[in-house]
């Protein structure tokens, strides 16, 4: 199948690459001409435009946006003008769904279908695959089905194949209509935020479990350990990462990548410990508020990358100007 591709960063190359493995022909475009050109030497077809991107597609013509969700919309608008009757924009980026939403209604009258695939699988999904979260109509999502199941991880031995609707073993969902895919990978990622905090929580307690081996100070800003003899452990974190993966109940992909990392540097001394958030977990939380669902693990996530910013800087100086006022602490 022919598709085009715009926007050849970390994800969109390489998903480029696995259609390319499979067979398919893939038209690609990007502000950088080096990112195209890379792309051409591994058998893809270059353009320096959108115009000569959709110019170079056969009807009906599908063209994939893999952009920051900042310029999703705009662009999506600019490609739609090159398009006619019958042909498909699928957004694959992490964009918020009720733009996929609009972007749907826009468009409907133009008779070009708008397609938003959640996609998750990282810098990975070259050699994985990805997960694939569609929203849109029914007959476009058929059609670019053979598009999905090349990305895709594939096989898992459960018997279930393309075209037969019982896809999600093999990685890919028609989650419903346009917006939904987009919608899944919000709270996807919401989750995701929620267990990368929790495994991050338990190893930083771990890593504190010796606290009783340490000086403390003895002073009025300084709590006292109470009982330090059972705080007088020296846990190898990283191998404590290590042996989770291997029969525990928490084991994950997550846990994989945390265990390689702390192996590597147990210190994880290249990171400076500033998180930052691309959205999905805010537009999470609006969802849970506005349909009464309480997401309080969510929410304690995404309020954590926060305070990792120094979001809650000028909170805390107003906790220690009180405390200074009322008692004359100093800060320690």
């Amino acid at each position: 199948m022919q598709i085009a591709m715009v926007g050849l960063g970390r994800m969109g190359a390489n998903m480029v690459r696995r259609l390319l493995k499979a067979g398919h022909e893939c038209v690609v475009y990007d502000l950088s001409p080096d990112n195209v050109a890379a792309l051409v030497q591994e058998g893809a077809i270059g353009a320096t435009s959108l115009a000569e991107m959709i110019g170079k597609l056969e009807t009906p013509r599908a063209v994939w946006l893999m952009l920051p969700a900042a310029i999703t919309t705009k662009i999506a608008r600019e490609v739609a003008e090159h398009l006619a009757p019958g042909d498909t924009i699928i957004d694959g980026g992490n964009s918020y769904y009720r733009d996929a939403v609009d972007l749907s209604r826009e468009f409907e009258p133009r008779q070009i279908g708008f397609v938003d695939v959640g996609t998750s699988g990282g810098v990975w999904g070259l050699d994985r695959g990805y997960c694939l979260m569609v929203g849109g109509p029914k007959d476009s999502y058929e059609r670019l089905e053979p598009v999905f199941a090349a990305l895709a991880p594939g096989k898992d031995g459960s018997g279930a194949k393309p075209g037969t609707g019982d896809t999600a073993p093999l990685g890919y969902l028609h989650c419903g209509a346009s917006g939904a895919g987009h919608f899944v990978k919000m709270v996807h990622n919401g989750i995701e935020y929620g267990l990368m905090a929790a495994y991050a929580e338990g190893l930083n307690i771990l890593r504190a479990a010796d606290a009783g081996s340490e000086a403390r100070a003895a002073d009025a800003e300084t709590a006292p350990l109470h009982d330090p003899q059972y705080y007088q452990f020296d846990i190898d974190v990283g191998g404590v990462a290590e042996v989770w993966r291997h029969g525990s109940v928490i084991s994950s992909w997550l846990l994989d990548l945390t265990a390689s990392a702390l192996k590597t540097d147990a210190d994880l001394s290249e990171f400076g410990g500033k998180v930052s958030d691309s959205g999905e977990g805010r537009w999470t939380l609006r969802a849970a508020v506005e349909t009464g669902v309480p997401a309080p693990v969510l929410s304690s996530a995404l309020f954590g990358r926060f305070a990792s910013r120094d979001g809650d800087e000028y909170a805390n100086k107003i906790i220690s100007a009180m405390r200074y006022a009322f008692g004359g602490h100093s800060e320690k």
